[in-house]
């Protein structure tokens, strides 16, 4: 196991890295995310079968790992927001973190795009980032996904449809589109 786990490490840890700060937007917690998935991995190895490469596998575990991670702050704010009653408040609470030095690229074209894909339901995210950014294909990404083929292309198509309304919407200062 320890040259298995070596070499998926060697191999993907890059990727996989990047990928889990592209679904979350800090380093600190992509790093930890990073630990949890080879914690899976560890606790998971005798039942990988095979059947699937040894990528998708690994992608497949770091994306049920940063699902896991939004349902897990899903469910604190929602108990977080029971002890207050905002409709006092009248203004919405936004999430002010600023994107890794990753992310936040010199070029304002990109870094728009890179604030529209936050706002891209985690499904519609994850299929732009494994496609676009990580460079694996229709396939790779359905395996790591459990989805069909024809899943990940419609829920690319709607993914860039989305994309395409909140760029032109940030363009005219509308900002504020809810995820499509």
């Amino acid at each position: 196991m320890r040259t298995f786990f070596d070499e998926l490490y060697e191999n993907y840890h890059h990727d996989l890295f990047q990928f889990l700060i592209y679904m979350v937007k800090d380093r600190s917690l992509a790093e930890d995310l990073v630990q949890d998935v080879y914690v899976r991995v560890m606790k998971s190895y005798d039942s990988f079968s095979g059947k699937s490469s040894e990528k998708t596998w690994l992608f497949s575990i770091a994306r049920h790992v940063a699902i896991d991670y939004f349902r897990k702050q899903k469910r604190k704010r929602n108990r977080f927001m029971e002890f207050f009653d905002w409709s006092e408040r009248g203004e919405e609470i936004k999430d002010q973190n600023k994107m890794p030095e990753e992310i936040a690229v010199q070029n304002d074209e990109i870094q728009r795009v890179y604030q529209a894909l936050d706002k891209c339901t985690v499904d519609q995210r994850s299929v732009l980032v494994f496609r676009f950014i990580q460079g694996m294909s229709i396939k790779e990404t359905a395996e790591i996904l459990s989805w069909s083929e024809s899943k990940v292309k419609t829920t690319q198509h709607r993914a860039m449809k989305a994309l395409k309304g909140i760029l032109e919407d940030m363009e005219e200062g509308r900002g504020d589109r809810e995820e499509a």
